[in-house]
């Protein structure tokens, strides 16, 4: 399949999901996400859900990093250049829905991707090398282009592994885990 295929197909698959399920599994993700590695770090990027597209729920995550005492950074999306600032989430920070109805901070204090130590990363599907499909404008790859390479970049999915690999680029940048409901996809 293609990558247009394939987003079309996960689109659809998210679509279908009840709501429960998508709570129960959002759920099952966080809860997988306290198998890994990761909670000594200081900066961890998070994406606000984007309801309308029954993306996992990242509260059950945000609570988490809350309980654990870390530095939350959260992005505005440029559409104009695909390209992403991010801003530490605060007590203070005022959110809004863009017109894309992706939450986003009005303002803050910005943080540059080299502080950023744990990314996790929406996604439609990927594969069992890493590779991942989103929405296909590339604000991810180009905002993952600017960590540090010992940056960890996890995928959350409901979905498990596709089978086949997928076509990719050159900019697309792998992830090294991949969380679903059910494992921990370490790549």
């Amino acid at each position: 399949m293609t990558k247009s295929e394939l987003r079309k197909k996960y689109k659809s698959l998210r679509k279908e999901m009840p709501l429960d399920r998508i709570e129960d599994n959002s759920l099952a993700i966080a809860n997988q996400l306290l198998q890994l590695r990761i909670w000594d770090k200081e900066f961890y990027h998070l994406f606000l859900t984007i309801e309308e597209q029954k993306e996992i729920n990242t509260e059950y995550i945000l609570n988490i990093l809350a309980g654990k005492d870390k530095n939350v950074v959260i992005s505005k999306s440029n559409f104009e250049d695909f390209s992403m600032t991010h801003y530490l989430l605060t007590d203070g920070t005022r959110i809004t829905k863009n017109a894309y109805n992706i939450p986003e901070p009005i303002d803050g204090i910005e943080i540059k991707p080299s502080q950023i130590d744990v990314v996790f990363i929406p996604l439609l599907t990927f594969d069992q090398r890493g590779n991942r499909i989103g929405y296909g404008k590339g604000f991810y790859d180009r905002f993952l282009a600017q960590c540090n390479p010992e940056t960890i970049k996890i995928g959350l999915s409901f979905f498990e592994a596709e089978e086949e690999y997928f076509e990719t680029s050159e900019d697309d940048i792998k992830l090294d885990y991949c969380v679903t409901p059910h494992q921990v996809f370490h790549f």
